[in-house]
C-alpha cells in the first residue's frame, strides 16, 4: 500500500526522461553494430581456387545477388529499429512533458491561476460587509422615518411598527456580533468562516425583509397618493426649530473651547458647521417639495421631502451631540476629584494586600506616576480634558480595583459613553462614507453598554474608540464628494446629503447611464 506522504509527494519527470533517452543512444547502438559487423567478417577471406570455370560464373552471379538480397536486409533493418526506439522514446517525452504541465494534483506545476480569480472567502467576505452596511443604513432611515411619522399620526399605529424595526435590529445585532468574532479570527478554519460569513449574509436578508414591512406599512398610513400632505408641514416646523438653535450651539461650543483642553472638544469641534450644511440641504429640498406638491406632482414632492427630514433629522444628531459633550464634560470634571480619591485609597489597599501575595511593584508605580500627573494637571490652573484624565484613572488602577467600585465604576461609565456617543454621532452624520468595521465595533460597543455590566465599561470604551478611529479613517479615504455643477439648486448642500447617506453620489458626467434603455419615472 503506497503511503499518504508518497501519494502527495510530486512526480519528477525527470529520471523517466533519462531512460527514455538512454533506450534511444542504446537503440542506435546496436544498429551500428549491425551495420558495420558484415563488413568487418567478409573483407579479409582468402580467395578460394575455382575448378570449373564454366560454372564459375553462374556461381559467381549468383554469390553477387544472394550478397545484395543481405546486404539490403542488413541494411534497413536495423534502420528500422533505430527509428522505432527513437519514436518511441519521442513519444514518451512529449506525453511526459503535456501530462506535468497540465497536473492539477498537489505537487503537480498545474500553471498560475485564471487573471482575476480571488480566494473563495474574499466575494462572500465583501458581500457580508455590504449586506451589514445596507442593513444598518436601512435601520437608521427607518428610525428617523418612524420619528416623523408618530408625529403625524400618533404613538399607536407607530408602536408596531417600532417593535418590528426592534426586531429587526436584533437580527443585525446578532450579524454584527458573528461578523465581530469573524474579524477577531474565529472560527479559524476557512469551510467554518465560509459558514459564518453566509450567516452574516443571512441575517442582514433577515433585517431588510422586516424592514420592508415596515416601509410598506408606512406606505399605507402615508394614504394612497404618497404625497406629503401634513408631513412638510411638520418637517418645515422642525426645521425652523433647528435653525433657532444653531446660534445657542455655537455659544455652547465656544465655552467649552475655552474652557477644556483641544482634546476633550475635538469630536464635535465641526458639528456646527456640518449642522448648518444639513439644514442648507434641507431648505432646497422643502422648496423643491413644496413646489412639486403645489403642482400636483405627489410622488416628486414626496421624494424632496423624505430628503429633507432626514437632513434635519441628522442637524439634530450634530447640534445633540455639543450639548450631550457639555453635559459630560461637566459630570467628568466633577467627578475627577472624587475619582483621583478612589483610586489612591485602591492602591493602598494593594500595597497592603501584596505582603501576602506576588510584588506587583513595576504596576503600582505606573499607577502612582499617572494618578500624580493628573493631579498636576487638576491643580494647574490650566484648561484640561477631564473625561481623558478619568480615563487614565480608570486604565491605571484596572489591576487593582476590577469590580469598579463607588466612584470608579461611575468614571468608567462617563469615560464609555463619551466615546460611544461620539461614535454613533459619527457614524449617523457619515454614513454615507463610514464602512463596517466602524460599524461592527461601534454596534458590539453599543450592547455592552445597554448590558449595564461594570465590568464591560472598560471594553465598551475602547470599541468606541477604535470605532471612531475607523470611521473617521473611512470619511478620509473617501474623501468629499464633488460639487455640483455650479447655479444648479438641487447641488447646494448636495456634498453633506452624500457623505450622510441621505442621497447617492452622482455619477461622473462622462459616466454612460446605469440603464439607457429603462424610461424615467413619471410622478403620480
Amino acid at each position: 500500500m503506497t503511503s499518504s506522504l508518497h501519494r502527495g509527494r510530486p512526480r519528477r519527470p525527470g529520471p523517466h526522461i533519462s531512460v527514455r533517452v538512454a533506450h534511444a543512444v542504446l537503440g542506435c547502438a546496436i544498429g551500428l553494430v549491425w551495420l558495420v559487423l558484415p563488413g568487418m567478417t567478409s573483407g579479409d577471406d582468402a580467395p578460394v581456387a575455382i575448378k570449373e570455370p564454366a560454372s564459375a560464373a553462374g556461381t559467381v552471379a549468383a554469390a553477387g545477388e544472394e550478397e545484395d538480397e543481405t546486404s539490403t536486409a542488413d541494411l534497413v533493418l536495423p534502420l528500422v529499429a533505430v527509428a522505432a526506439v527513437g519514436a518511441i522514446a519521442g513519444y514518451g517525452y512529449v506525453r511526459r512533458v503535456r501530462r506535468a504541465r497540465s497536473r492539477t494534483t498537489p505537487g503537480g506545476s498545474g500553471g498560475p491561476p485564471p487573471p482575476g480569480s480571488a480566494p473563495p472567502l474574499t466575494a462572500l467576505d465583501g458581500r457580508a460587509r455590504a449586506a451589514l452596511v445596507e442593513a444598518d443604513d436601512r435601520i437608521r432611515a427607518a428610525r428617523t422615518e418612524l420619528d416623523h411619522a408618530e408625529t403625524l399620526f400618533g404613538r399607536d399605529p407607530v408602536t408596531p411598527l417600532r417593535l418590528t424595526v426592534q426586531e429587526a435590529g436584533t437580527e443585525l445585532a446578532a450579524a454584527f456580533r458573528m461578523r465581530l468574532r469573524y474579524d477577531e479570527g474565529t472560527p479559524a478554519e476557512d469551510a467554518a468562516r465560509a459558514h459564518a460569513l453566509a450567516g452574516i449574509v443571512g441575517r442582514c436578508e433577515e433585517t431588510t425583509r422586516r424592514l420592508d414591512s415596515v416601509a410598506d406599512a408606512l406606505a399605507r398610513l402615508r394614504g394612497p397618493d404618497g404625497g406629503p400632505g401634513d408631513a412638510l408641514g411638520v418637517a418645515e416646523g422642525r426645521f425652523r426649530e433647528l435653525t433657532g438653535r444653531v446660534a445657542a450651539s455655537e455659544t455652547v461650543l465656544a465655552g467649552l473651547r475655552t474652557r477644556y483642553a483641544p482634546t476633550a472638544t475635538a469630536t464635535v469641534i465641526g458639528n456646527v458647521e456640518q449642522c448648518k450644511d444639513r439644514l442648507l440641504f434641507a431648505t432646497v429640498r422643502l422648496n423643491e417639495a413644496r413646489q412639486a406638491a403645489d403642482a400636483g406632482r405627489a410622488g416628486t414632492a414626496a421624494t424632496h421631502l423624505r430628503a429633507a427630514e432626514a437632513a434635519v433629522a441628522q442637524a439634530a444628531v450634530l447640534l445633540g451631540g455639543v450639548d450631550r459633550l457639555a453635559a459630560l464634560l461637566k459630570a467628568a470634571e466633577q467627578t475627577v476629584p472624587a475619582a483621583l480619591t478612589g483610586a489612591e485609597a485602591e492602591l493602598s489597599a494593594a500595597r497592603a494586600a501584596e505582603a501576602s501575595g506576588p510584588p506587583q511593584e513595576a504596576l503600582l508605580r505606573h499607577a502612582d506616576v499617572v494618578l500624580a500627573s493628573v493631579r498636576q494637571e487638576l491643580t494647574a490652573g490650566r484648561p484640561a480634558d477631564p473625561v481623558g484624565m478619568l480615563r487614565r484613572i480608570v486604565r491605571a488602577t484596572e489591576p487593582f480595583a476590577p469590580g469598579r467600585s463607588g466612584v470608579l465604576r461611575a468614571a468608567a461609565l462617563i469615560t464609555a459613553r463619551t466615546a460611544t456617543g461620539a461614535a454613533s454621532d459619527f457614524v449617523e452624520t457619515h454614513r454615507g462614507a463610514v464602512g463596517a468595521a466602524a460599524r461592527t465595533r461601534l454596534a458590539e460597543a453599543e450592547r455592552l453598554l445597554a448590558a449595564n455590566d461594570p465590568a464591560d465599561r472598560r471594553a465598551a470604551d475602547d470599541l468606541a474608540l477604535e470605532s471612531l478611529e475607523l470611521a473617521e479613517q473611512d470619511v478620509r479615504t473617501h474623501g468629499n464628494p464633488a460639487p455640483a455643477p455650479e447655479g444648479t439648486a438641487g447641488g447646494i448642500g448636495a456634498a453633506g446629503g452624500v457623505l450622510g447617506g441621505i442621497v447617492p453620489p452622482e455619477p461622473p458626467a462622462d459616466a454612460p447611464p446605469a440603464n439607457p434603455t429603462t424610461p424615467p419615472s413619471a410622478d403620480t
